[in-house]
């Protein structure tokens, strides 16, 4: 059975498929990240033997192994995930959905390489080093690029966790709505004043096409369109857009999580040797117009 933080991320790839966007956790004003990302994938894919097997561990929607598949043909691609749906992967590579990278469901030494974009420190490092040491070949290559607590990433995703929380904590819109609907019974229709007003003041206090926006705005629209619909019907819509809020939550709680596996070096680079891999060589990934870096880049090796 899957936990409400796999359902977290299956259903943020399947909003990203849905909504064409190709960005992860960053909006499009920051393409120059994704293009120093498929850089660092095709110098990589350089590196590794003809026909070599590689497993690309929290593979999301496979974009790393679709970089990397255009530079080298030849490759053969596995990408696994624990999200319990995943989108359709790339041409060309396979998927294996509901799979942890503490417990991956290959023989030993069946791949020559393992990569992974975002990922790896989500999980539990000492036993998904151990994993990795044990499905990839000795001699083989593993990379890893890996978030920075200091970066744009978190930064930008704490930020919306500040304005999501704005919309249920600070505004309670939706109990808010919620007692509008049930006004609805008494026969009074009129729209509560904070639900007319809270997407200009999320826009004023956050910007325009900001969570706390985007989120007030859903609901003010849910109400006025649902004006002649049974309540039910309007406080199931209601839900579902709260539980994709909450959903937003989870996965910047796991995200912070993920950095702060990251910042302390030293703990990272001892759970690595206990799963017995060593770290070969780290490099900082910054945007072309940035000087400040948002990933590492990590070559891992058998200690």
């Amino acid at each position: 059975m899957s936990s409400p933080h796999d359902k977290a991320w299956s259903d943020f790839w399947a909003r990203n498929r849905q909504s064409g966007q190709d960005g992860g956790c960053l909006p499009a004003k920051w393409q120059g990240i994704d293009a120093q990302q498929r850089a660092a994938w095709y110098r990589f894919a350089q590196l590794l033997p003809r026909n070599a097997r590689v497993i690309d561990i929290a593979t999301g929607d496979g974009r790393v192994m679709a970089w990397m598949l255009s530079k080298r043909r030849d490759l053969k691609l596995q990408g696994v995930d624990m999200a319990p749906e995943l989108p359709d992967p790339p041409k060309g590579t396979k998927f294996r959905a509901g799979t942890t990278m503490e417990s991956l469901p290959f023989p030993e030494g069946k791949f020559a390489a393992a990569a992974s974009q975002f990922g790896f420190e989500y999980g539990d490092v000492a036993l998904a080093a151990a994993e990795l040491a044990r499905v990839v070949a000795k001699g083989g290559k593993i990379a890893l690029m890996t978030h920075r607590i200091d970066g744009p990433i978190l930064e930008h995703n704490l930020r919306r966790r500040e304005q999501i929380n704005w919309v249920f904590e600070t505004q309670d819109l939706f109990a808010t709505a919620k007692r509008s609907l049930a006004a609805r019974s008494a026969g009074l229709q009129l729209l509560a004043p904070k639900i007319k007003h809270c997407p200009a003041e999320g826009a004023r206090l956050f910007g325009q096409g900001s969570a706390a926006w985007e989120i007030s705005e859903a609901i003010r629209r849910t109400m006025i369109m649902g004006a002649r619909q049974h309540s039910v019907h309007v406080a199931q819509t209601l839900d579902m857009i709260a539980d994709q809020a909450r959903n937003e939550i989870g996965r910047i709680a796991s995200l912070e999580a993920a950095c702060k596996q990251t910042s302390d070096e030293t703990k990272f680079l001892q759970a690595l040797e206990k799963g017995g891999l060593k770290q070969s060589s780290i490099e900082a990934v910054v945007e072309a117009d940035s000087s400040q870096p948002f990933a590492d880049f990590r070559i891992l090796s058998h200690s």
